[in-house]
């Protein structure tokens, strides 16, 4: 077994084009735990989707409207939200932004 990373610059991991404007880069991991960054440009769209991870996200850059099983709100910088697992739920870019999502467990179809 690798030894686990213990730090992460901000530079590392490999950037994933996800859709138009839209991009993905896992921080750092664990098997318990991924930290990834999401970029996106005004009006980019993270499609509604669900999985049995859970989520919390932080607005890192940016405004967000956030759906999670089909409540809606607006999320700017500073904030964040939660998504249990298996719940439906997507976000819209009102202007271009970044987004520091937290998993447990790790994604593996991630990485």
């Amino acid at each position: 077994m690798s030894e686990q990373k213990l730090f992460a610059q901000a530079n590392d991991g490999d950037v994933t084009v996800l859709a138009p404007g839209n991009t993905r880069r896992v921080l750092i991991h664990a098997p318990e735990l991924m930290q990834v960054e999401f970029c996106f440009d005004e009006g980019a769209v993270g499609a509604l989707h669900s999985h049995p991870h859970i989520q919390v996200s932080y607005v890192a850059e940016g405004a967000f409207e956030v759906t999670i099983d089909g409540k809606t709100a607006v999320v700017g910088t500073g904030g964040s939200f939660i998504v249990p697992a298996g719940l439906v739920h997507g976000v819209v870019a009102l202007q271009k932004g970044r987004l520091v999502d937290v998993f447990t467990p790790m994604r593996a179809d991630f990485l």
